[in-house]
């Protein structure tokens, strides 16, 4: 593979749920502010829970018959979305920041992990005061062939001064950014070449079987399934290799245990995180971390 380029930090992580504001009803309940449901063109409709730099998107299908079928060189977003879900809900894409998503696109063909054509859209968003402003996004889709239930993207903001707004980024949790996203599979190292090119060359810190990839913005955590349960209490099924979820930080692990004691959702506690379990989450691990 070609020399790494520099490294590229978290930028959203795509969750798929099958009633869109059931589940942001949860995470409401959770201590989360969401935002309102967007559409999509090709059928998709979502609602984003937004930190600084990061974001989470909950997204499920709108409009079926709006969803374009994958093709030779075109990635279908519409159509990874339902599919994923059609295996159940949870989170089915992981999302990297880019500056330059035509570059991007050229170095994964150059290191031959994506041959899709790079993809722009645009929607109209609106802020608090009730103002529509434009946003608008280019991606570059990756592929890990040993990975096929995952899906890779950078996303390039062309209009950022227009999407992200710190009003957005303050929730009851205390929650401060999105600080991992977590994969688990049996084979840890066979993914290993495909997020060093895809990271743009993250540090990666070792474990045994397992490790981390330490980006400019969080961190992805590669772990086989003994690991996954030593860190998260959770069984997982690592085959085919599958996100587990996400970690988020807070300030006060004592007042998230109290408000998830309050609400009646089931969390195991350790001394460096509190985690929700996927049964409990929508079909996503939700990890709150002292940070």
């Amino acid at each position: 593979m070609p020399a790494p380029t520099t490294p590229r930090g978290l930028d959203h992580l795509v969750i798929g749920v099958r009633d869109l504001d059931a589940a942001g009803s949860f995470y409401e309940k959770l201590g989360f502010r969401v935002g309102a449901r967007n559409s999509h063109p090709w059928g998709t409709q979502n609602r984003i829970v937004q930190f600084p730099g990061s974001f989470l998107e909950l997204i499920t299908i709108g409009d079926a018959e709006s969803i374009p079928e994958p093709a030779p060189g075109r990635f279908s977003f519409g159509a990874f979305v339902r599919d994923a879900l059609e295996r159940g809900e949870g989170m089915s894409m992981l999302v990297l920041e880019s500056q330059d998503a035509k570059a991007d696109n050229l170095a994964f063909k150059a290191a031959g992990i994506g041959a899709f054509e790079p993809f722009f859209f645009e929607r109209q968003a609106r802020r608090p005061s009730g103002e529509e402003v434009r946003v608008a996004f280019s991606l570059a889709f990756a592929d890990d062939a040993a990975a096929p239930e995952c899906g890779f993207f950078v996303c390039e903001q062309h209009e950022p001064q227009n999407f992200w707004n710190p009003a957005f980024q303050q929730h009851e949790n205390g929650a401060t950014g999105l600080s991992a996203a977590i994969l688990v599979t049996d084979e840890p190292e066979q993914h290993r070449a495909f997020l060093t090119a895809f990271t743009g060359g993250a540090e990666i810190l070792e474990g045994n079987e397992d490790y981390v990839l330490d980006l400019p913005r969080g961190r992805i955590d590669v772990l086989d399934g003994e690991a996954a349960s030593a860190i998260y209490h959770v069984e997982p099924d690592p085959t085919p290799a599958r996100f587990l979820g996400f970690c988020v930080t807070v300030a006060d692990l004592e007042a998230i245990a109290a408000r998830l004691s309050a609400a009646g959702v089931p969390f195991a506690q350790g001394e460096e995180r509190i985690v929700v379990p996927a049964a409990a989450a929508l079909g996503c691990v939700i990890a709150f971390e002292q940070g």
